[in-house]
């Protein structure tokens, strides 16, 4: 599909790349989402300590940290649609590897996942800047909010899977049908051309490497922290709850609340942002959600968990779906887009890995969530300074 197809009408060839898109989409988070209210059964089925059972969700981060810069460069010699094809054999095969049932395959599966979604990660905001440019808010919140749906649903019913007969292996396995859709689907996309071949010549040009730009910084840090908000409280949530007298069902239902509660703003926000210039209202109103949904937690107001969790979806989501939306709304082609996203991405995921372990290790040191709790409020404080920098209407490459 051409870009003027995208442009002029919404094709039968655009219909199926979108829903492409879409289960690309949704293997990018299930297959993380799932772990977090099972690690105690992967813990004691396969005796490994809670450091080790801590890696499963660190090894993604890092494996993105690595994967992210290489995306681009891949996708410009053999197109984007074929990078994300062989992204999604990849995650398929980690996912099958993941649920055999030992140590060694548990980890080389989780790496495998890691690189899988790394690829996906990057490339899809670039994908979309390239094939739906009239349409990148509204494609964006249609792929944002089906990571999201896929993600509350993991978490949500992966410890009932794992009562069932198969086991944590089966609860983790399940999430392949995703990636198998996705790649039926996806088996026309390879046929096109690579990008280098889309885009007129006039437009290739010499660029600088994004780290020469202060507004790639400030966007890196923005989804750095926002990630890392995400990971932590998805490794350490469930725990959290199931201290407050939760069982591990409930632990995880109060979880997939929270990201439940981030599609409808995964699909808004993308849509508002698209349509303003400046973008600074959307990081003041989701400021608001995040202060009160961590207040609501520091202050020890469990009766009250749910609304919080509530809050803190609503704010995470829009915080998600910003930081996507900057790579493209930040960018003046798909080559920057792309640039921007794989930079970001990258160092962004260096910053996320630390705060599952660094939450750990307060909470080992001070015995009590609440005080770990504190280190939210320092990364949304990063986050948010950060996003309403990068609100501002301008191109990270402009000279100004």
């Amino acid at each position: 599909m051409t870009i003027e197809t995208a442009r002029q009408k919404w094709s039968a060839t655009a219909w199926l790349l979108t829903l492409g898109i879409v289960f690309i989409a949704l293997t990018l988070r299930s297959p993380l989402t799932s772990v977090g209210p099972i690690i105690n059964d992967i813990k004691n089925s396969l005796h490994i300590s809670s450091v080790a059972a801590g890696f499963i969700t660190t090894i993604p981060l890092l494996a993105f940290a690595v994967v992210s810069p290489m995306a681009p460069i891949i996708s410009r010699k053999i197109s984007i649609e074929r990078t994300l094809f062989i992204s999604m054999i990849i995650l398929a095969f980690g996912i099958a590897l993941r649920s055999i049932g030992n140590t060694s395959m548990l980890f080389l599966g989780t790496l495998l996942i890691g690189i899988g979604i790394a690829f996906g990660n990057v490339l899809l905001p670039s994908l979309i800047k390239l094939k739906f440019p009239l349409q990148v808010g509204l494609l964006t919140a249609i792929y944002t909010m089906s990571m999201n749906t896929s993600a509350s649903i993991a978490a949500g019913v992966s410890y009932p899977l794992s009562t069932l007969s198969f086991g944590w292996q089966g609860s983790l396995g399940i999430w392949i049908i995703f990636a198998i859709i996705a790649l039926g689907i996806w088996i026309p996309q390879i046929k096109t051309k690579k990008i280098l071949d889309e885009v007129p010549l006039t437009s290739i040009h010499e660029k600088k490497p994004m780290w020469r730009f202060p507004l790639a910084w400030v966007i890196m840090i923005a989804m750095g922290f926002q990630s890392m908000i995400f990971y932590t409280t998805a490794a350490w949530f469930p725990e959290m709850f199931k201290n407050q007298g939760l069982t591990s069902s409930e632990a995880g239902f109060m979880f997939s609340i929270m990201q439940i509660s981030q599609i409808p703003m995964t699909f808004i926000t993308p849509i508002i942002a698209g349509k303003l210039k400046d973008q600074r209202i959307i990081i003041v109103i989701f400021a608001l959600f995040y202060i009160v949904g961590f207040g609501g937690l520091l202050m020890g107001w469990t009766d009250l968990s749910v609304l919080w969790m509530i809050l803190l979806g609503f704010a995470g989501g829009a915080s998600f779906s910003m930081c996507m939306m900057f790579f493209s709304l930040r960018a003046k082609d798909s080559f920057e887009a792309a640039d921007l996203s794989g930079f970001s991405q990258s160092l962004g995921y260096l910053i996320a890995a630390v705060g599952p372990v660094l939450y750990g290790y307060l909470y080992d040191k001070t015995q009590s969530f609440n005080s770990a709790n504190i280190m939210y409020i320092f990364a949304v404080t990063v986050s948010l300074v950060a996003s309403y920098i990068a609100a501002k209407d301008r191109f990270v490459t402009d000279r100004k």
